[in-house]
């Protein structure tokens, strides 16, 4: 029951980070610069859900991972299991991620708006933490450092792909209306990166599976649902090929019927998305022998 719960709040954490950074990068970057603080308007009081949330659960799966050394759901409230948690490599990284995530909190509350900069940096910061924990960190010196750095490059591509399907959904719906010319452009930034984005997340998480398991291919149960994640992720790159090259180029001609489909499309991506997160969040804590 510990794992399940450690897993569901893996997911929770992970969900949340990733669509926090996705709408960061379009308030900052990858909109136009008058669309920009739009978004942000749009997204700020989700913003303070997301990083609520992200907060939450970093310290409550400090918390689980506290029963799940110790004795059971009776050591998840015991400062003195937190404390041994904290004396392991995985807590002295949690405690950053922590702390990260509680100071990213007080500022998406306090002024958000005028620093999307900074919560951006926050954000990214996290991901870079969550590189150094888990099957990623299984590895000491030059070697370990190299492989964290992968998985870093992983989490951050795949979180740029992902979260930043949300707010281009948002986009979409602005390019009927007098904002349509800044909309279309935005998007079309969010296509140009995101493509190198899921280049990224495609080239680095194969590394990792060779780095973990020795191969793409494993026998293990780790090894089978990490073919079904990457089933996932296959079906996700061909919506996002069919949206880029079938769909966009008829949208001149194909009406309101083209634009309804291209959002379908975009929307079971999101969800395909979802369903990736969920299925890392489960093998993630599994051995993978």
């Amino acid at each position: 029951m510990l794992a399940w719960a450690y897993s569901g709040l893996r997911l929770v954490h992970f969900s949340v980070l990733m669509m926090a950074l996705g709408c960061l990068l379009y308030a900052v970057w990858w909109a136009t610069p008058t669309l920009r603080r739009v978004i942000m308007r749009r997204y700020h009081r989700a913003l303070r859900a997301f990083f609520a949330l992200n907060a939450v659960s970093a310290t409550a799966m400090m918390m689980i991972q506290g029963g799940q050394m110790g004795n059971g759901w009776g050591d998840v409230l015991s400062p003195e299991v937190w404390l041994a948690v904290a004396g392991t490599r995985f807590g002295s990284v949690w405690l950053w991620q922590i702390l990260l995530s509680w100071v990213t909190l007080v500022v998406v509350w306090m002024a958000a708006r005028r620093h999307a900069g900074l919560l951006l940096t926050l954000c990214i910061a996290q991901f870079l933490l969550l590189a150094g924990v888990g099957h990623a960190a299984m590895r000491d010196g030059l070697p370990g450092a190299l492989q964290q750095l992968n998985h870093a490059a992983h989490l951050l591509c795949a979180a740029a792909w992902f979260g930043g399907l949300y707010p281009f959904i948002y986009c979409l719906h602005l390019a009927n209306g007098r904002r349509r010319r800044e909309a279309i452009v935005t998007m079309m930034h969010f296509s140009r990166y995101g493509h190198l984005a899921v280049a990224g997340a495609i080239v680095s998480g194969v590394i990792n599976a060779e780095l973990i398991q020795g191969s793409l291919w494993g026998d293990s149960a780790w090894g089978r649902l990490l073919l079904v994640k990457c089933g996932l992720v296959a079906l996700m790159v061909i919506l996002a090929l069919v949206n880029r090259y079938i769909l966009v180029p008829r949208m001149a001609t194909g009406g309101e019927r083209i634009r309804q489909w291209f959002l379908r499309a975009t929307q079971a991506e999101v969800v395909l998305g979802a369903l990736v997160l969920a299925t890392v969040s489960v093998f993630a804590t599994w051995e993978p022998f």
